[in-house]
């Protein structure tokens, strides 16, 4: 049985979405260009095509193509119409997602302060998708070769950060992370969760919430039958995880968990919404406004990405 086709939004028109995709498919063999559908932009893949001169046959794509009113937006410039067409783009794409036309959702970047500017006001793709899919909790991993990181909060304050570290939250983002990586062929993946606080709170020294309510997430977590350890001190537990001890570490906060795949996998991290109704990931970059339009944006994000959009759908990919 085919495999339905991953889809690719293009993200921002004015950012390098335009100019990696087009990357991404000219280097693409024929027959996997067949098992990608674009949600973009035709113009600013012909423009970002007349920069690259790659000779893809744009004509021959599956494009879901929204228009943007007015003159073809200036890359690199912050244009409300872009955030509109971001809007559009994603909303086309989980339409199909949801009713099996297309297996995985790929994203290019957005940017938020367009999004924003056009009337939609979301933190980024997550509680973007979240929303169109009436879905109440939905969870960011970072996912590379060496480390990968599911957070139990993302684009908020680091006060409100520590006040989402409830046990049942940190409960909850365990178990999403045991249960994406049991799909993906893992029975029995070894987590790790992070402290909050310097040293897990030293006994109290430095705080009492690794205590109080990370530690009875974890064990409630091992009483499931979950391979989990923690808290453990983020000082050391991402060095432990990269050097093989631990298949996923659960942060706490974004930075917490963003710095150290940043650190190590840079270029070739993908972002992955895991509980939402219908698969997506993506690059795990922004829009890059300072290079967008110039051909030299690096397509090797969205490669991977496409490649573990491919272990989600179960396409081959050579």
């Amino acid at each position: 049985m085919t495999p339905p086709p991953i889809g690719i939004t293009m993200g921002d028109p004015a950012g390098v979405g335009p100019e990696i995709i087009v990357k991404s498919l000219a280097a693409m063999d024929v027959a996997a260009r067949r098992g990608i559908r674009v949600y973009g932009n035709r113009d600013s893949l012909a423009a970002a095509e007349a920069v690259l001169q790659t000779g893809l046959d744009l004509a021959k794509l599956d494009i879901v193509h929204v228009d943007i009113p007015g003159a073809l937006p200036d890359f690199g410039k912050l244009d409300p119409r872009c955030g509109e067409a971001s809007y559009q783009f994603i909303a086309a794409a989980v339409r199909d997602a949801l009713t099996g036309g297309i297996g995985c959702i790929v994203t290019a970047p957005i940017n938020k302060a367009a999004l924003n500017a056009a009337g939609h006001h979301h933190d980024g793709h997550t509680g973007l998708l979240a929303h169109l899919t009436g879905t109440k909790t939905c969870h960011m991993l970072l996912a590379s070769d060496r480390l990968s990181v599911i957070h139990n909060s993302t684009h908020v304050s680091l006060k409100d950060a520590i006040e989402r570290a409830t046990t049942d939250r940190v409960l909850a983002t365990i178990r999403a992370g045991h249960r994406h990586f049991v799909r993906l062929g893992n029975p029995a993946p070894r987590i790790a969760v992070a402290g909050i606080n310097p040293h897990c709170g030293e006994g109290g020294l430095f705080g009492t919430e690794d205590d109080d309510q990370i530690a009875p997430a974890v064990a409630a977590a091992r009483a499931e039958g979950i391979d989990v350890q923690g808290p453990i001190s983020a000082d050391t537990v991402f060095h432990r995880a990269y050097t093989g001890a631990f298949d996923l570490v659960v942060a706490q906060y974004h930075d917490q968990g963003h710095i150290p795949i940043k650190l190590v996998a840079f270029d070739s991290a993908v972002n992955v919404s895991v509980g939402l109704p219908i698969d997506r990931c993506s690059v795990d970059h922004g829009t890059a406004f300072d290079i967008a339009g110039r051909g030299i944006a690096d397509n090797g994000n969205l490669d991977h990405a496409l490649a573990y959009a491919a272990r989600l759908t179960g396409q081959r990919r050579g």
